[in-house]
């Protein structure tokens, strides 16, 4: 009885006929043929599967006439069977995985030990349309089957078919001829009789010899089907050698120890780069590049062996128009035995899988540009499930919220980091980017978890379904903190600068305007102290000229260096002249006075004029500052010392920023901030570093070093 796992009906309604039609080819329990078991054994070299079985479906069971890789099974189950489905349609039934079928949901060859996963079966059709049985192909892996292996299963199972009616007829055949020496065997022997009774026979003689007419006549006939039968096989094989020659994969047959190329199809000649004079010829001869490859070794351990061989995306290098190419290849090596289970031949079967590993390599490389770009940009990668809010996000993206590399981060999570000020605005630019189909860009403010503040920008672009719903948005992240900092010291700096620039100015028009007023009367007492003024607001606005030029020849790398041999202490004796004659600060030279360096004496000079300036500025009270030269291992440190309050360590790391206008104890103090970043970038450009050391209520020491090159190179 029929155990239906399927949970569909698996009789067909001409079950009764297409029983019957089974019948007559008298082909069920029948042992196994070599011509069917070929078949079999064809389709899973083609198509590289373990098992291929050539199955015909009776009334409850179904019965395998070839088993190519099901072990000694000969028949199984009709209702668990998935040959018992493929009669129920003449076209290709193919099962790609076999989990995903819900009628394949309850049935043991696949959720049990075995563990089918693909099967794909061409019905057996018979040439009065009945479709009797199946030649399949079964892997415990799931594959892909496009249309041209539909087609070559297909045309597989034709020729079987072809087989089965050659069988038929064979059988049908012999039948009569043994029904004919049954007949002639009783005529000899009524023969045999009538010699004995000839006269009493003679009517019946003539009977008889109607009779061996009519049996000659059936002999006739039957001679004459032999020959349309061996007429139909050689259409069977001429089908067949067309087939092969034709297939959409490499096929070969190389013949004895020599590996004589005996059969080699189209596809194949056109991998080789030969036609079809090269049959007949030792491949080494036809292929002489492969002698430097180890393809003909293995061909002969597979001939001596008798073991299979199978590559996977294996590389040869073949000549195609006088150029050695490096193609790819999934192959196998099967050898062909004799009856005394002896090789005799090596069937090669090949496909080319060069673009397949090429595309890979191409998608290889790019994944590891836009990893290097991302990670150049420090830019982090994300992409936001719409549907459930989760956020599959690398670990730059992660670090860029102040999170650890396994934090698990989702929208919720990113409402939460976000200020709450951003939050409705960020909604509201995703929603737009969904509604307008558009990109999405969007600036906000998030707070990491150690409180601190970090500007992020984030951009994306959508991904949709079928029916139009936005489903993903992918995109990247990067900390904007550092620019948007810059942004705003750039706009600090702009109103400070034209605030600086302006008091200046201002002074210097009115004292000019005083001084006109006065040009008649040059003696007059106010004369000189406008001249005073108007000279201390030039000095001042030249200055600040000087810092934006200096600054504008940093930003556009145009700084430019000229480098001469000097002592370092005659340059700080001769340095800062204009407040030795103040008399208000005393500068000391002191250290090793005979150091030399090698730079840039004028930028030197500048370097040290800021310093002792801030000095004056900023410890107004340091009566001695201190110019100090130390000769270290392979350097010259140079430092300006004042006795002044000092300065916080919390805005120490912040003086030779661009900009930075440092604001001590609620005084105000005119400059762009520009100086000690301008001296940084000139000891930069020296090869040199430069710091500060200083301690609240101590004083503080600006110093750097610069290289000790007693020689210019």
């Amino acid at each position: 009885m029929i155990e239906n796992t399927f949970g569909i009906n698996i009789v067909p309604e001409n079950e009764a006929d297409r029983l019957e039609a089974l019948k007559r080819y008298r082909i069920t329990d029948s042992p196994s043929e070599e011509s069917f078991d070929g078949i079999a054994r064809l389709a899973t070299q083609i198509f590289n599967v373990p098992i291929s079985l050539l199955s015909l479906v009776d009334a409850e069971s179904v019965f395998f006439k070839a088993n190519i890789g099901m072990g000694k099974a000969k028949e199984a189950n009709r209702g668990k069977s998935l040959c018992a489905l493929a009669v129920l349609d003449k076209e290709v039934t193919v099962f790609e995985d076999a989990l995903k079928e819900p009628c394949l949901m309850a049935n043991p060859n696949v959720i049990g030990d075995f563990g089918l996963r693909f099967y794909a079966g061409a019905p057996l059709i018979t040439h009065d349309g009945f479709l009797i049985g199946t030649l399949c192909v079964i892997d415990q892996k799931t594959r892909e089957f496009s249309l041209a292996d539909r087609k070559i299963l297909e045309d597989l199972a034709k020729v079987a078919m072809d087989q089965i009616e050659l069988r038929r007829s064979s059988l049908d055949t012999i039948d009569e001829l043994q029904k004919s020496n049954l007949r002639l065997n009783s005529i000899q022997l009524d023969l045999e009789s009538a010699v004995e009774e000839l006269a009493a026979i003679n009517e019946e003689m003539e009977a008889t010899n109607e009779e061996l007419n009519t049996a000659n006549e059936n002999v006739s006939k039957s001679y004459d089907l032999t020959v349309q039968l061996n007429k139909n096989l050689q259409t069977s094989e001429l089908r067949l050698k067309s087939f092969i020659s034709k297939a959409p994969v490499a096929f070969g047959i190389l013949a004895g120890s020599e590996l004589k190329i005996e059969v080699a199809n189209d596809m194949i000649l056109k991998i080789w780069g030969k036609d079809q004079k090269i049959i007949g010829q030792p491949l080494a001869e036809a292929l002489p590049k492969l002698k430097e490859q180890p393809y003909l070794d293995i061909l002969a351990d597979v001939f001596t062996s008798g073991n299979s061989y199978i590559g996977d995306t294996a590389p040869v290098k073949l000549e195609s128009d006088g150029v050695l190419k490096e193609c790819y290849f999934d192959f196998i090596y099967e050898p062909l035995k004799d009856e005394d289970d002896k090789t005799v031949a090596i069937i090669v079967i090949a496909n080319e899988v060069t673009e397949r590993i090429n595309k890979k390599y191409e998608l290889e490389e790019l994944n590891q540009q836009l990893e290097i770009a991302l990670y150049a940009g420090q830019l982090g990668s994300y992409n936001l499930d719409l549907i459930t809010g989760k956020i599959n996000s690398s670990s730059q993206c992660k670090a860029n919220y102040g999170l650890p590399s396994d934090y698990t981060f989702d929208f919720d999570n990113l409402m939460q980091i976000i200020l709450p000020e951003y939050r409705d605005n960020l909604k509201e630019k995703i929603n737009q980017s969904i509604e307008n189909h558009s990109p999405f860009n969007a600036e906000y403010l998030v707070r990491w978890p150690d409180e601190s503040l970090h500007w992020i920008n984030a951009s994306g672009i959508l991904s949709f379904d079928e029916t139009g719903t936005a489903t993903n948005m992918i995109g990247v992240t990067v900390d904007i903190t550092k620019r948007k900092n810059y942004e705003a010291q750039k706009d600090d700096f702009l109103s400070i600068a034209s605030h600086e620039l302006k008091t200046p100015i201002t002074s210097l028009k009115a004292s000019i305007q005083l001084l006109m007023r006065l040009k008649d009367k040059p003696t007059h007492e106010m004369v000189p102290k406008l001249i005073d003024q108007s000279s201390r607001s030039l000095d001042k606005l030249s200055t600040l000229v000087d810092d934006l030029l200096n600054i504008k020849r940093l930003s556009g790398g145009n700084l430019e260096l000229t480098k001469e041999v000097f002592t370092v202490s005659e340059m700080l004796g001769t340095c800062c002249d204009d407040i030795r004659i103040t008399g208000k600060h005393h500068l000391i030279v002191k250290g090793d006075l005979d150091a030399t360096i090698f730079a840039d004496e004028q930028r030197i000079d500048q370097v040290v004029v800021n310093f002792v300036n801030n000095a004056v500025k900023y410890a107004p009270l340091s009566k001695e500052i201190h110019l100090i030269v130390n000769q270290l291992e392979d350097c010259v440190k140079i430092t300006v010392k004042d006795h002044g309050d000092g300065i916080d360590p919390e805005i120490q790391p912040l003086l030779f920023d661009r900009y930075y206008r440092a604001n001590h104890k609620g005084k105000t103090y005119s400059g762009l901030g520009l100086g000690l970043y301008i001296s940084a970038e000139i000891i930069k450009r020296h090869g040199g570093e430069i710091g500060v050391d200083s301690v609240l209520g101590e004083g503080s020491s600006f110093w750097f070093t610069l290289p000790m090159n007693v020689t210019a190179n």
